[in-house]
């Protein structure tokens, strides 16, 4: 029998979850790969608004965005994400980190017969991989990325594939997700949204916490009762 709960669990079916900056700390991983890619293609730093722009894009979308971007660039989109994977690779197998809490909480949520997905804007290779090193892919019955749908974060279309995977109607869903257009994405296809603090996004703060239902800086305090 499911326990009964009160708060932001209550009449939630399924957990979604952003995974940058929200499973798992990891977005210092791509300040670093972002840095090392300028260096290689001597490109200058982006104009102001840039990474904004950016926020929520599939890693497709973002591939193209940087061709868009940077003329001097001459791979395919393709080509830009099997680079950015291979430099990411070893960070995201040997040094990205849970965040605060999390193994507990999937572990209590799974033990409710809570059903788990995740729905991220990485590409499949990283994500497989980090979820494997941290030994927490078995908490989960959906994973899928944003390339897999036509939009990217903030259209809902990844929040809605994963929870019609899962066979969870959207008011049931809880969405976790550290950026404000990942809370949207959330708010579009029609769930509850819980803000989730990062050290990357925390100058978003305010923001994130007016468009989410709930914030929480780890997930201890979920499981504290805070």
């Amino acid at each position: 029998m499911i326990e009964k709960q009160t708060g932001m669990l209550e009449d939630i079916d399924a957990i979604i979850f952003d995974m940058d900056g929200t499973l798992i700390d990891s977005m210092w991983v791509w300040e670093a790969v972002d840095q090392d890619f300028y260096k290689k293609y001597h490109l200058e730093e982006p104009p102001e608004g840039f990474y904004e722009k950016m926020e929520g894009m599939s890693f497709t979308e973002t591939a193209q965005l940087f061709l868009d971007s940077f003329p001097t660039l001459t791979q395919s989109p393709e080509g830009i994400k099997t680079e950015w994977t291979k430099m990411a690779f070893q960070k995201y197998t040997t040094e990205v980190s849970l965040k605060q809490g999390v193994r507990g909480f999937l572990e209590e949520q799974k033990g409710r017969g809570v059903k788990l997905g995740i729905a991220t804007s990485n590409g499949t290779e990283l994500v497989e991989a980090v979820l494997k090193a941290l030994d927490i892919e078995k908490y989960f019955d959906s994973i899928h990325t944003s390339c897999e749908v036509e939009r990217g974060k903030p259209a809902p279309d990844i929040y809605l594939l994963v929870a019609g995977e899962l066979g969870i109607e959207p008011c049931r869903c809880l969405v976790f997700e550290d950026v404000p257009m990942g809370i949207l994405a959330g708010k579009n296809a029609g769930m509850r949204t819980c803000a989730v603090d990062d050290l990357s996004s925390r100058i978003q703060d305010e923001k994130k916490r007016s468009m989410a239902d709930y914030y929480i800086h780890n997930y201890d305090e979920i499981r504290s009762n805070i």
